[in-house]
């Protein structure tokens, strides 16, 4: 471990690298009524996937949903360098899944967190889960939940706005075109790549329970294909759970929606049985 810092009262925040933050919940025998014995290495994990650019103070309000629940949270950020060149995303997520598999982690049951960017991160992993579903398979029946805000899906043309809204805002036009044309001179790179992720995410051997955050007005993802997404993984035996506001924000709804985010989020975290049942969100 990089270092180690008490955040608040029974959080303490393990830097496992530059990009890696393990969040240890020390009172969860306490808020969530977890047995006292033991050292939590069988209570679920959540794994969280945050947005590109998401600040500190935004992450919190997440986790702090997670911690009242008496959960550890592993938080993964990611960086854009590795959406633009996806073979480093891939190796990102392949050190993602040692770390999952580690024995710091392997005996502990998994909900997966994703915020747009981040799920593009997951379907890295899945590519290489997919690939080897057999050397895999523990940490598959491992994925308890999923849990997916505000994904980036659609069309080039979607990805290439949502880099310019993300990464260089104030350019966003230029960044916008530059971007379309790096995806074309550079398409068996990264649109290739774009396509076996998305691949390994419809026809993902994970098949818990997942449950989708979406709007009709995000300009970085596509609503109908959302849709389409949701048909297809229902109709290939995932049970499906979408949350869809017609007004919303990228990455925003919990604040833009609080009471149905949560209402509806702590529905489903409560339909997978992880939690004990004095846990609440």
């Amino acid at each position: 471990m990089h270092g180690r810092t008490a955040l608040r009262l029974g959080i303490t925040a393990h830097r496992l690298s530059n990009n890696v933050t393990f969040y240890t919940n020390n009172l969860a025998s306490t808020t969530a009524g977890w047995p006292s014995h033991g050292s939590g290495e069988h209570r679920p994990l959540m794994l969280m996937l945050p947005w590109y650019g998401s600040r500190p103070q935004a992450i919190a309000k997440y986790c702090d949903i997670y911690f009242r629940t008496g959960l550890d949270v592993l938080v993964v950020e990611s960086e854009v360098k590795e959406f633009l060149w996806p073979r480093w995303g891939l190796e990102r997520s392949k050190t993602l899944l040692e770390l999952l598999q580690s024995d710091q982690f392997a005996s502990r049951p998994l909900l997966v967190h994703a915020f747009s960017i981040g799920g593009f991160t997951f379907a890295q992993l899945l590519v290489h889960v997919s690939q080897d579903t057999l050397k895999y398979q523990g940490l598959i029946q491992r994925i308890k939940g999923q849990v997916y805000d505000s994904l980036v899906v659609g069309s080039l043309e979607v990805m290439a706005k949502g880099l310019g809204k993300t990464v260089f805002p104030q350019w966003e036009m230029l960044i916008r075109k530059v971007s379309l044309l790096y995806f074309s001179v550079f398409r068996r790179h990264t649109v290739d790549h774009f396509n076996t992720g998305i691949g390994a995410f419809r026809s993902s051997p994970v098949t818990a329970p997942a449950l989708f955050f979406y709007c009709e007005n995000d300009a970085m993802s596509d609503p109908r294909a959302m849709e389409e997404l949701v048909d297809h993984l229902r109709k290939h035996g995932v049970e499906v759970t979408a949350k869809k506001w017609e007004d919303s924000t990228h990455a925003g709804h919990l604040k833009r929606h609080p009471q149905e985010y949560l209402a509806t989020l702590n529905h489903f975290i409560t339909s997978l049985h992880v939690l004990p049942l004095k846990a609440k969100m």
